[in-house]
């Protein structure tokens, strides 16, 4: 619809990039509106992640609109020069495209093109969307394109967009995933003859498995792929905000976190001892070595028992293994109250005690909000834990029957804040660990940010552990 120029700023001496309206459709009033429209989106987006608007309007019949110039590739030429992208440096581009477009969504701007192509990197690598040349409006009562017309480009179209369907956030949200997938793999998930055959490919395949292709990913970011490319827009984040969280929280967690968090601390491994039978030519002669080996065997197993005594009286009691080493004890954590310090004060309170009672049938839960988060009321709400006394905790472990929320621990000296981050952001599954991060305090708050696909969250039972 454009052509794009590197042009002379006269007046402040700079270099800008010049996007003119090519003339043939000067005359069509769906494409001017269009054009006219990402001039006024765009330039109301002042963002880090998003290329600026400087100036816009007509000379000589042709349309134009000024951007600051970015003096750098963009996103695809990159993997087409590199390949695949090392593991951390993907998800960080990709941090930095969702805060660009977490912020378009704040200010009402559907992207609906979002690729590689439309992805700037300056000279310091960070990452510059551009191209709203498709945005929506979240509340245009009258969209230039209506239901049933496909824009996007295929590689990248969500099945929605595929099926002519209205876009919401979801739609970038899906696209972020296709590129996502791309930087890590070298790849799209979904490849065709045709345009028609990969929007089909979209709509009705479920995208391969990304460590198939990639096998150093971390199995948290695998999932957090493969949910931003559910096809059903209800199933994946429920903001690009909240994508972009579960990817700073895949990009801070150690490696091996992610599996420890979904296997129960206390598993142990069971190994099961078979004598091996004789065969039965020698079953005579090996009559007469059965007491000496059942003689042994009871010794074995009389030492194997000792043993495995011995390292629960050590465990339960937080003793020392023979290097010196200290082991983590329990920290008996005490529900206090809720935290809502952008509403009411509190939240639950007297349901706060059953977070920490032993019963994981009985729980603390959040007030009901509609979503996205907390119906854009408020950042989060929390449940205060009494450590007892001050206290630097090392884990954290939640347990829930409604996974998916979103939370992070902090820390304080009071009950009623003010609290310090102490975790990364993590999505809460059935029994999620949060590594702490050695802050120091008596009270220690859950913080919860999202509730995913929730319109509420429970925390069941909430355990700690300190260095012994």
């Amino acid at each position: 619809m454009s052509s794009v120029y590197r042009a002379r700023d006269r007046v402040l001496e700079r270099k800008v990039a010049l996007k003119v309206l090519h003339s043939q459709l000067g005359d069509d009033p769906e494409h001017v509106e269009r054009f006219q429209r990402e001039a006024q989106s765009v330039a109301r987006l002042s963002h880090p992640h998003i290329v600026t608007v400087m100036d816009r309007g007509e000379s000589e019949g042709r349309r134009y609109i000024v951007f600051e110039y970015v003096d750098g590739a963009n996103l695809k030429e990159v993997l087409e020069r590199s390949g695949p992208l090392p593991v951390a440096r993907a998800v960080q581009l990709a941090v930095e495209i969702a805060d660009g477009l977490a912020f378009a969504h704040e200010q009402g701007l559907v992207h609906r093109d979002v690729k590689p192509q439309n992805v700037l990197l300056t000279p310091e690598g960070d990452a510059k969307v551009t191209d709203f040349g498709i945005a929506r409006s979240l509340d245009v009562e009258r969209a230039v394109t209506q239901t049933g017309t496909v824009l996007g480009t295929s590689s990248y179209l969500s099945p929605e967009q595929a099926s002519g369907l209205p876009t919401t956030p979801a739609t970038d949200v899906y696209s972020l995933g296709v590129v996502l997938y791309e930087l890590l793999t070298g790849e799209l998930p979904f490849s065709g003859g045709s345009l028609v055959e990969v929007a089909m490919r979209h709509v009705h395949e479920r995208p391969p498995d990304l460590r198939r292709k990639r096998p150093d990913a971390p199995l948290r970011l695998a999932a957090a792929v493969d949910r931003a490319l559910a096809k059903d827009p209800a199933d994946r984040f429920p903001t690009m905000r909240a994508f972009a969280d579960e990817l700073r929280a895949c990009l801070a967690e150690p490696a091996g976190a992610a599996a420890e968090t979904r296997r129960p601390r206390d598993a142990e491994p069971t190994v099961v001892i078979r004598p091996r039978r004789s065969p039965p030519a020698r079953r005579e002669r090996s009559r007469r070595w059965l007491l000496p080996l059942a003689v042994l065997l009871v010794a074995a197993a009389a030492g194997a028992i000792a043993a495995v005594v011995l390292l629960s009286t050590d465990r339960a009691s937080g003793g020392k293994q023979g290097t010196g080493a200290p082991d983590a004890t329990t920290v008996r954590l005490s529900g206090l109250t809720g935290y809502d310090p952008q509403g009411t004060g509190g939240e639950h309170d007297a349901d706060a005690p059953k977070a920490t009672d032993g019963d994981e049938a009985t729980y603390w839960k959040t007030e009901d909000y509609a979503t996205p988060a907390f119906g854009g009321l408020k950042s989060g709400v929390g449940l205060v834990l009494d450590a007892g006394a001050d206290k630097a905790l090392s884990t954290m472990t939640v347990s829930t029957d409604t996974p998916g929320f979103t939370a992070q621990v902090k820390v304080g000296d009071s009950s009623q804040g003010p609290f310090t981050p102490n975790s990364a952001v993590l999505t809460v599954g059935p029994r999620t660990t949060f590594a702490l991060r050695g802050g120091r305090g008596r009270y220690y708050v859950l913080w919860i940010t999202g509730l995913g696909s929730n319109t509420f969250a429970h925390v069941n039972e909430v355990t700690a552990t300190a260095a012994g």
